[in-house]
């Protein structure tokens, strides 16, 4: 049976031995209460309790496992981006919440967009036993998941992509987000629009700039592509990973003999960064500003930043979902779930181009 972590005046751990018979009842009925039996009766169960907490024993839930017959560890690890994004922690809530319904606890950790990092975490994860794996993809560490999917650790990836068979995903729709957003600007007669996104092996960054460009094409300088006006002599800045890089990039861009009159922002840490640059300038109520994922503090203001919004707390929920149904016998094809953005309209996305 498991022991426990304290010790006792011989130098040893409690045990569930010393736990049934200060309760007075048999070392199986322990077994039962510790490990989540129903078959226990409540008085019992209670007696149990009670001289598990006078003794200090504490369950060892890992060794528990060795014991059960599916291996389980009732553990699920989740890999993100960074924790510290508003994003990221409102989707490890989420994901968090609906675990500890079922008893399960939730491991993380943050890749930061670094595949090594990512791949040490798959990893330790794995070896750990985690009954399964929710990831943020970088999109650079396939072979570690692969690895773990080989071990028979169900996956789930979130917010991204992967190039790998018989993952489930679930993803919000970026490209149509983004498309829809940069349509009110060219609606409101902006024609110099520069996009800043973040690094391009980042799938999203990819499907966000793609429906950028779906109305704004770049094309030769004087020609009209045929989706749409020609944007060629607007930024596309790629690779932003901060919002000090965000800032200064737009303070170059605005610097510019023709700067542009509005910006698309494909992430909320740059969307943050390209603000700071225009309030700098005395330019937040001239130059249009929208950006992708809402920030604390964006409706506060003024304007306030219009948004393409997404719900990462139903993003953590699908995904535990699609998770929770491959840790209960699920064996199917790989499901992808799309969830909708919406768009959130402040002010600074409503802001009219300059006549003429």
């Amino acid at each position: 049976m498991a022991e426990g972590r304290r010790q006792t005046g011989a130098g040893r751990s409690v045990t569930m031995r010393d736990v049934a018979e200060r309760a007075g009842v048999g070392l199986a009925t322990v077994s039962r209460v510790v490990n989540g039996g129903a078959s226990v009766a409540p008085d019992l169960a209670d007696k149990v309790r009670e001289a598990a907490r006078d003794l200090g024993y504490r369950h060892d839930a890992t060794a528990s496992s060795l014991r059960r017959a599916d291996r389980r560890t009732d553990t699920v690890a989740l890999v993100l981006e960074d924790v510290a994004n508003p994003f990221s922690s409102a989707l490890q809530r989420a994901i968090t919440d609906a675990a500890s319904e079922r008893g399960i606890l939730v491991l993380s950790g943050s890749s930061d967009e670094n595949p090594l990092r990512e791949r040490d975490l798959v990893e330790t994860f794995t070896a750990r036993r985690a009954d399964g794996l929710i990831v943020v993809p970088t999109g650079r560490a396939d072979d570690a998941l692969r690895a773990a999917q080989s071990f028979g650790t169900p996956l789930v990836a979130v917010d991204r992509m992967v190039d790998l068979t018989g993952v489930d995903t679930v993803t919000v729709d970026n490209r149509e987000g983004t498309a829809a957003a940069a349509e009110r600007l060219r609606a409101a007669g902006h024609r110099r629009v520069a996009y800043f996104g973040d690094q391009p092996s980042i799938w999203t960054a990819g499907e966000r700039l793609a429906g950028f460009f779906d109305v704004f094409p770049q094309t030769p300088a004087g020609s009209v592509g045929p989706a749409g006006p020609a944007n060629a002599a607007i930024p596309v800045v790629r690779g932003l990973t901060s919002i000090e890089q965000a800032e200064q990039a737009a303070r170059e861009a605005l610097a510019a003999p023709e700067p542009p009159t509005a910006f698309v922002s494909g992430q909320n840490l740059i969307t943050i960064g390209i603000r700071r640059a225009l309030q700098e300038a005395g330019l937040e109520h001239r130059i249009a500003l929208v950006g992708f994922d809402d920030f604390p503090l964006a409706d506060l203001l003024t304007p306030g930043v219009s948004v393409i919004a997404q719900d990462p707390a139903q993003l953590g929920r699908e995904a535990a979902s699609l998770l929770f149904a491959r840790l209960d016998g699920y064996e199917g094809a790989a499901r992808h779930t799309i969830v909708p953005t919406r768009y959130i309209a402040r002010g600074s996305g409503e802001i009219p181009a300059p006549a003429g």
